[in-house]
């Protein structure tokens, strides 16, 4: 074998690709399984289709699946039509899906299943959110089409039972792509306009695609958000949408519906009829029964003697009244006492007063004040006299007055030594009544020295 008879990896698998595409049996291939590995994607959908024995992966265009009317799950059998392909990058294989239904039943009504499912959790079903149907209504709107026998039913009943009430009709489209759009617009106009008392929402049957606008999940959404009761009758009485359990009330048919929505005014008048005569009755036993009651009251002592009427009063206030004066007497009593109390304790306590103590305890304080200063004065004269005549006794002029003096030079200088002194020098001596000048002759520096 030469090089040349080997086969790149690319080549093969583009031959390949080149058979499964031009191969008539999986052009079209209609393939039932089991959905596995699904995760919802942003745009195209990559998942598996299995059975018993064999997987193949499975490809869906994000303009076949926003297409689909349910919403595929893990586990889920499915019938799908589509080509078989081969993917050259990975050398794989799969089914390029063009068509999608769940097998066993309709994609229609995998899709109710799912969307009631999503609608019951969120609460959309629940009793307590339903409202009253008005017992009395003025004005009843009937979203429907003009066409129909449903609004000829509902005139019909509603003027044999209740025509007194007036019908608005909304004229509505009810089957078809533009159906659901009008539903909604039609809910919400009856809103804005605000004065219906009742809104009926109808339809004759037909199959699940006929009715489908009323389980599109924007008109149930209207419809739990009306703000005005509803009463739905959509198909016949087997036929069940969305619109059906999220309305205030059901009906199995338009004449129903209208039954629901109207009571019968000739009962109506029989019943206000009998009740005017039970009123007339009760009114005429009441007065009745006051006249009677009027006459013993009239009969009675407290007309014929009134006095009676208040005479234990009377006695009554006397008892009270004697109380209240011996009870304002002992209060009076207490209260002049306290009065005398406080005019005793405010007398002890009056400036005047309290200003004649600080008087007096001031003239103690003045008078104890003068006797310390003066016997302070009298020790300190005793102590100055003390030192004085301990000074005396130290006075250099004591000293002197016995013959003894002491020199200084000219400069006032005291001389207390001879080793200071020069010949001729000038000096003064100090006696105790006078200066002397002197000179000094000789200088000599011997204790022992006589003159």
């Amino acid at each position: 074998m030469t090089q040349q008879q080997y086969l790149t990896v690319s080549t093969l698998t583009k031959y390949i690709k080149t058979k499964f595409d031009k191969d008539p049996y999986l052009d079209r291939v209609f393939l039932t399984g089991e959905i596995s590995n699904f995760r919802l994607r942003p745009k195209h959908q990559y998942f598996s289709l299995k059975d018993e024995k064999a997987v193949i992966g499975a490809t869906m265009w994000a303009g076949i699946f926003a297409k689909l009317k349910f919403q595929p799950e893990k586990g889920m059998k499915v019938l799908v039509v589509g080509r078989v392909s081969v993917y050259e990058l990975s050398g794989s294989y799969s089914i390029i899906i063009e068509h999608m239904e769940p097998d066993g039943k309709g994609a229609l009504f995998e899709a109710f299943r799912q969307l009631q499912e999503k609608l019951s959790q969120e609460g959309l079903f629940k009793a307590e959110y339903k409202q009253a149907i008005p017992r009395f209504p003025k004005r009843i709107a009937v979203l429907t089409s003009p066409s129909g026998a449903v609004i000829r039913d509902i005139i019909t009943t509603v003027r044999r039972r209740y025509p007194i009430a007036q019908i608005v009709l909304f004229s509505t489209i009810v089957q078809g792509q533009e159906s659901a759009a009008s539903i909604v617009a039609n809910i919400k106009w009856v809103e804005e306009l605000g004065h219906f008392d009742t809104m009926i929402i109808g339809r004759g049957g037909g199959s699940i695609e006929d009715l489908w606008s009323f389980n599109e999940e924007g008109v149930v959404r209207a419809i739990f958000e009306a703000k005005t009761p509803i009463i739905s009758s959509v198909g016949h009485e087997t036929d069940t949408t969305l619109a059906d359990l999220v309305a205030d009330m059901r009906a199995a048919t338009p004449t129903a519906a209208a039954e629901l929505a109207t009571p019968v005014l000739t009962d109506l008048l029989v019943y206000l009829q009998q009740k005017r005569q039970l009123l007339s009755t009760y009114t005429v036993n009441f007065l009745k029964q006051k006249q009677e009651r009027l006459t013993r009251v009239q009969k009675s002592y407290i007309f014929k003697q009134p006095h009676r009427l208040y005479e234990k009063n009377a006695i009554r206030l006397d008892q009270v009244t004697q109380r209240l004066i011996i009870l304002t007497k002992d209060r009076l009593q207490k209260e002049q006492k306290h009065v005398l109390q406080l005019r005793s304790t405010l007398k002890e306590k009056s400036p005047e007063k309290q200003l004649t103590l600080a008087k007096q305890k001031i003239s103690f304080q003045a008078q104890a004040l003068h006797k310390g200063i003066s016997r302070y004065m009298q020790i300190q004269e005793i102590k100055v006299q003390n030192a004085i005549q301990a000074l005396n006794l130290l006075s250099p002029l004591k000293i002197m007055g016995r013959g003894f003096a002491y020199t200084t030079s000219t400069e006032h200088a005291v001389v207390n030594s001879v080793k200071t002194l020069k010949k001729d020098e000038e000096l003064l001596l100090h006696y105790v009544d006078g200066i002397a000048k002197a000179k000094v002759v000789k200088v000599d520096e011997s204790s022992s020295y006589l003159p």
